[in-house]
């Protein structure tokens, strides 16, 4: 009799408690390092930014035009030009009554006038200036620490820096931060079969592809990696690997080798060097997934199947790592959509399928499968930029329904 729902299922580890072990043993590194802005992108702070001013320090035009005091032109049919004050000026005299003063985008104002107007709205006749129309008090006047103000806290403890991140210290005089040291991680991939590229196959034998998806993960998350590269089906060298990774990396992350085959050795050599937390996930892809711990280190064992040992990396390893790289992670978006075509599925297990999410012409969002769903079809995460996550109780979507879309995290998506 056939079933037309997953096997085995009954001693996996759902989705949302293997995440949740993982976050509650990751113990964020607290070692901290002090670094010049220019060499702080990506890096997480390891305190508090307060500003020590007001940015902006002083009031200053927000338009190239004329500053003045605006009971002024109550008074006045037009004002004398004063002067003209440039950014990086400060006017030293008093601006007269029934004066103004020429002004350029972002110059100091006048402590004595309160209001500029835009030059497109004036007119010049021998050195007096004449408005069109009313002025209010305080037009195009960007007032001191009005983005922000002294003793503020502009970044949080956590925070991955970015680019704008960096502007904004730099705008209010700090050029060094601190931050916390990169995570080390090793990266070991097993299998007799497995080959580097750019070298010739023998019969049964593939190309190794997870060390270089891992690692490169692992870079754009700007972690330091250690790789190992590949280590043959031998119980011998592998444990030699693992004590060495063990000794130099936070973390130890595998691929391979995690199974229930007669070469997967890893899950043995684990229980022997440390001890394993769970090793098995009610996933698809991905359901082999180990996690533990060796004597100095974490240990991540990823599936073998290119597919499942990238998607866990990315739903599972990524969030644990993020954390212990004391980095505040930022919730994962969840965007409705109406499927293209049909996704199949199989009840039993919660299922991550990539996918394609696009505008249509009416500006609606469809999304549809990236093809063959199979755990050894890397293209299906080339072409996808997202999931869609469907829960393990459910089983396949047809054309029209309505699902929930995961875009793909930033250190898998295509760079701008």
């Amino acid at each position: 009799m056939s079933c037309s729902c997953d096997t085995h299922t009954t001693a996996l580890m759902p989705y949302s408690d293997a995440l949740s072990l993982l976050l509650d043993t990751a113990l964020p590194i607290t070692e901290a390092e002090s670094i010049s802005l220019a060499q702080a992108l990506d890096r997480v702070l390891a305190e508090n930014i307060t500003s020590s001013i007001n940015v902006p320090p002083a009031d200053n035009s927000g338009m190239d035009g004329y500053a003045f005091r605006n009971e002024d032109t109550k008074h006045f049919a037009s004002l004398v030009i004063q002067d003209t004050v440039f950014a990086g000026d400060h006017l030293s005299t008093p601006v007269k009554e029934g004066h103004c003063v020429r002004i350029m985008t972002g110059a100091h104002v006048p402590e004595d006038v309160d209001t500029v107007v835009m030059q497109e709205r004036t007119r010049v006749e021998d050195g007096r200036l004449f408005i069109d129309g009313e002025c209010k008090t305080g037009d195009n006047i960007r007032k001191a620490g009005e983005d922000i103000s002294k003793g503020d806290v502009i970044l949080k403890k956590g925070r991955k820096l970015t680019p704008s991140d960096l502007g904004l210290i730099s705008s209010v005089g700090i050029n060094q931060v601190k931050v916390i040291r990169k995570l080390k991680v090793a990266v070991i991939s097993t299998g007799d079969e497995l080959k580097p590229a750019g070298t010739a196959l023998e019969p049964g034998q593939i190309y190794e592809s997870n060390g270089i998806v891992i690692s490169s993960l692992l870079k754009r998350m700007n972690i330091d990696v250690i790789e190992f590269g590949i280590i043959p089906d031998i119980p011998e060298e592998i444990e030699r690997a693992f004590i060495q990774a063990n000794q130099q990396a936070d973390v130890v992350i595998s691929s391979g080798g995690v199974s229930v085959g007669d070469a997967d050795y890893v899950k043995p050599l684990l229980q022997k060097l440390g001890h394993i937390d769970f090793w098995k996930v009610a996933i698809k892809p991905g359901k082999p997934f180990a996690f533990g711990k060796l004597s100095e280190s974490y240990f991540i064992g990823l599936p073998g199947n290119p597919v499942s040992a990238t998607v866990t990396f990315d739903v599972l390893a990524k969030p644990f790592l993020q954390k212990l790289s004391g980095m505040h992670a930022s919730p994962t978006l969840s965007i409705p959509a109406t499927t293209a075509s049909t996704f199949r599925k199989r009840p039993g297990r919660m299922d991550f399928q990539r996918a394609v999410l696009h505008q249509t012409v009416d500006g609606s969002l469809q999304v549809s499968p990236t093809g063959n769903q199979g755990s050894g079809i890397l293209t299906s995460v080339s072409l996808a930029n997202g999931y869609v996550v469907i829960p393990a109780e459910q089983g396949s979507i047809s054309e029209g329904e309505t699902v929930h879309f995961t875009p793909l995290s930033t250190a898998l998506r295509e760079s701008d």
